[in-house]
């Protein structure tokens, strides 16, 4: 029986069943990817996420932050972004670049009634993310909708690395269709 690994096309559907995972399952190490982008003055940055969808159909990841925080900063000076997984049961490494748009008001109104009390804590906070303050609890966390934004990821590139007995590496790319492309490791 061939292994997942093995084949381009068991590779690219083990990148997107492994994000899929990380949208239903909170302990899947996809849950939480780093998102890494470029501040306006040219520096890298890279944070931890939650990854909100995942659409193999469409080629899109989705994330939910704060309006004000750094990285909208970032992507609205450039609106490209990488994202990093790595599931240490697979032995795999996914890293994926898309086109980030910025969704945000009516925009993202139903999926706004459809977060917890608990976790609207995260949209809000005063004084806005990043801003220096006098103590480390020196702020205000306030739910508040007008500062919701969803990162529509539409993924321009897959780079799958299977880091097991035998390396494999391999690369998808919309530009091609989704068809794969082996890589040295």
């Amino acid at each position: 029986m061939t292994s997942w690994f093995e084949t381009l096309d068991g590779t690219r559907e083990k990148v997107w069943n492994t994000l899929g995972r990380g949208v239903a399952d909170a302990k899947h190490p996809a849950r939480r990817p780093t998102l890494a982008t470029v501040s306006p003055d040219g520096w890298p940055e890279a944070r931890t996420v939650v990854l909100r969808s995942a659409d193999r159909e469409a080629g899109e990841v989705s994330l939910h932050t704060d309006l004000h925080s750094d990285k909208i900063k970032s992507l609205r000076a450039s609106p490209r972004a990488a994202l990093h997984i790595w599931d240490a049961k697979q032995d795999l490494q996914i890293r994926l670049q898309a086109e980030v748009t910025i969704q945000s008001g009516l925009e993202t109104t139903a999926l706004w009634d459809k977060i917890p009390d608990h976790a609207r804590q995260s949209y809000g906070v005063t004084p806005a993310p990043g801003t220096p303050i006098t103590d480390a609890l020196a702020y205000d966390k306030s739910p508040d909708p007008a500062t919701f934004a969803v990162l529509r990821c539409k993924v321009t590139h897959i780079d799958a690395v299977h880091l097991g007995a035998e390396h494999r590496r391999c690369s998808f790319s919309r530009a091609r269709q989704w068809r794969g492309q082996w890589l040295s490791p």
